[in-house]
């Protein structure tokens, strides 16, 4: 998976822990530093519980982060 590629992120094989049913893919605001920023993301449809993967929160989430505290 390419770092700049949240498309590509599935739901497949993931359960909520909680209500234990599968995850889907759906969308979700990411907010940081009052940035808010739309994605689709593997969540629960029962509890909103979203997944994320730690690739995106280790590559693409932790760039975004650098830039915004730069600002």
């Amino acid at each position: 998976m390419k770092k700049d590629d949240l498309s590509e992120i599935t739901a497949a094989g993931w359960v909520c822990g909680r209500c234990r049913i599968p995850l889907e893919r759906g969308p979700v605001n990411i907010t940081y530093m009052k940035s808010s920023f739309p994605v689709e993301l593997p969540r629960c449809p029962r509890c909103g519980f979203t997944f994320i993967p730690p690739e995106l929160a280790m590559g693409k989430m932790l760039e975004v982060e650098k830039i915004l505290e730069d600002k």
